[in-house]
């Protein structure tokens, strides 16, 4: 009798294994970068000449030092991925400083990368622990009394993450007496007050804790960058879903850099030269575009001058 139950047993965990294997088979895959499109398009991006560096007190200390100290993250899909299988970190913001890097330096491989949240940004540049951030940083004035931006880069909206499956929020207007995650030190609170003022608002440290209490049923939806939102669905096929339409303000990404740092001057020209020769346009489309579908890059955000 102990010997059936034994076999009936290993039968059942074999049978459970198998189908969790075919679920896993089953599961939709991410769309990866295109990694060689990528490496190759940074290798070949310009090169500032040796009196535009001069000219600029930041860029000179970068260069003088040898490496371009960057604040940023390793877990932006789109954005700033880190890749286990060989260490690269790629995505548009990524490319971005792996470019600027060259441009400065000469070597796209010149630069460190310090971890950020939305809660620590302006602290690594006023503590002069990196050179610039480049992080989906949003240029509002409350930072801009802290620091300096260079840019926009790029532009987005907020949006409404929900768990795939939730037919109860439709969008902005149905967040009322709903727990609605956001990003502490981001837009999202004062998002979140202006255009859902009857939402529960639970702030979180970072994009994946939010997005966890969506997972774990703790909020019921998550209000933040669409790029971000977007970001996380193409990462995680089938798991979310986007309610209704974009909303608020157009929100500028810009570079983050120290308070009147002549770097806005010196990275401002290193952003009209790679958006006129076309080098801004091929790394959107490898980053973002052939990732989500959109066959045709979008005109680059005027730059503040």
């Amino acid at each position: 009798m102990k010997s059936i139950k034994t076999f009936s047993l290993i039968i059942a965990l074999a049978l459970t294994l198998v189908f969790s294997l075919s679920a896993l088979a089953e599961a939709p895959e991410a769309t990866a970068i295109d990694k060689a499109a990528f490496d190759a398009l940074i290798a070949s991006g310009p090169v500032a000449d040796a009196d535009a560096i001069a000219a600029s007190q930041w860029a000179a200390a970068v260069k003088e030092a040898g490496i371009l100290r960057i604040g940023g993250t390793r877990t932006s899909f789109l954005f700033s991925q880190l890749d286990e299988t060989d260490n690269g970190i790629r995505g548009f913001d990524a490319g971005l400083y792996q470019l600027l890097a060259r441009y400065i330096l000469g070597d796209k491989t010149k630069y460190d990368l310090t971890q950020v949240t939305s809660s620590t940004r302006e602290s690594v540049l006023t503590s002069g622990q990196v050179d610039a951030v480049f992080a989906t940083y949003s240029i509002t004035p409350s930072r801009q009394e802290i620091i300096s931006f260079a840019g926009p880069y790029y532009t987005s909206q907020q949006a409404v993450l929900i768990k795939a499956g939730n037919v109860e929020i439709t969008g902005i207007d149905a967040l009322a007496d709903k727990i609605v995650a956001t990003q502490s030190g981001s837009t999202g609170p004062s998002i979140l007050a202006e255009y859902a003022p009857d939402a529960i608002v639970q702030e979180f440290e970072d994009d994946i804790q939010a997005r966890t209490a969506v997972e774990q049923g703790r909020a019921d939806a998550y209000v933040t960058d669409y790029t971000l939102i977007l970001n996380s669905i193409v990462k995680n096929p089938g798991a979310y879903a986007v309610a209704g339409d974009v909303f608020g303000p157009i929100d500028p990404y810009g570079i983050g850099l120290p308070k009147d740092s002549d770097g806005v001057a010196f990275v401002n020209t290193f952003l009209k030269t790679i958006e006129e020769d076309g080098t801004w346009a091929k790394l959107w489309q490898i980053s973002l575009g052939d990732r989500t579908g959109i066959s045709t890059a979008p005109e680059a955000p005027a730059i503040a001058e």
